[in-house]
């Protein structure tokens, strides 16, 4: 059984992908046993062609092909719900998010800490257009002024979290830019850690600055409603059956 396992969502990623699954294998070798799945969302570059190559040689590789986009929420579902580890990071495809960091990212999880179900990494050095980092910014401030979650930088794909915890939270289009709110939700505890940034390698981002502002507004008041109708109780158990 494996420790770890590595959720990457990629959509058009053909010039990016391979240096990525380096970086992993350097960086995770020294943990122990782990596996990657990368979540291919209906890519049209012949990403997949180049993975199925590669995966002749590498066991450990995990290969998923959405027959149409779904997104990346979707994609890091697919991910997670066909991983065999207990613990799950996530990064993004096209090579921004150094590898390096997943060591750090697992330790909380792995220290035998079992109120903490999410750590998620904040961007420190943006390596990314002027445009896009305000908007970044924006939208991070509107976040935690309505969701009070105390993360700078929802938008980080590196993650790192407990399996059932993830699997057990309400699933919906986006979601995975409200991770923090919803595992705090739940009674987990969030450990944030910085973590750096890279300019992308090649290749072009699947976003806009005016699509991610629309749907995240939407998405916004939907999930400080879920957060404010969620009730937590914790059972007293106040005997014990005696079996037969």
């Amino acid at each position: 059984m494996y420790s770890i396992s590595v959720v990457i969502p990629a959509r058009n990623e053909r010039e990016n992908i391979q240096s990525l699954l380096d970086g992993i294998e350097a960086a995770l070798r020294p943990l122990g046993d782990h596996e990657v799945i990368v979540v291919d969302d209906a890519s049209t570059d012949g990403m997949f062609e180049v993975l199925q190559q590669r995966q002749e040689s590498a066991p450990h590789l995990k290969l998923i092909r959405h027959d149409r986009s779904g997104g990346q929420s979707a994609a890091v579902h697919t991910g997670v719900l066909a991983a065999g580890a207990p613990v799950i990071c996530t990064l993004d495809g096209d090579g921004q998010n150094p590898p390096e960091e997943l060591p750090k990212l697992v330790a909380p999880l792995l220290s035998g800490d079992e109120t903490v179900g999410l750590v998620a990494g904040q961007r420190v050095g943006r390596q990314d257009t002027l445009s896009k980092r305000w908007a970044s910014r924006f939208a991070n401030g509107l976040r935690g002024w309505m969701l009070k979650d105390g993360t700078r930088d929802t938008g980080c794909g590196l993650k790192a979290f407990r399996r059932d915890a993830f699997l057990r939270l309400p699933y919906f289009d986006h979601m995975h830019r409200y991770l923090p709110a919803l595992f705090a939700r739940d009674g987990w505890n969030v450990v944030h850690v910085d973590v750096s940034h890279r300019a992308r390698g090649g290749g072009r981002s699947n976003y806009s600055n005016i699509q991610r502002a629309l749907v995240g507004i939407v998405d916004l008041f939907g999930v400080a409603w879920l957060i404010r109708r969620r009730k937590k109780a914790r059972p007293d158990v106040v005997g014990k059956g005696e079996a037969s």
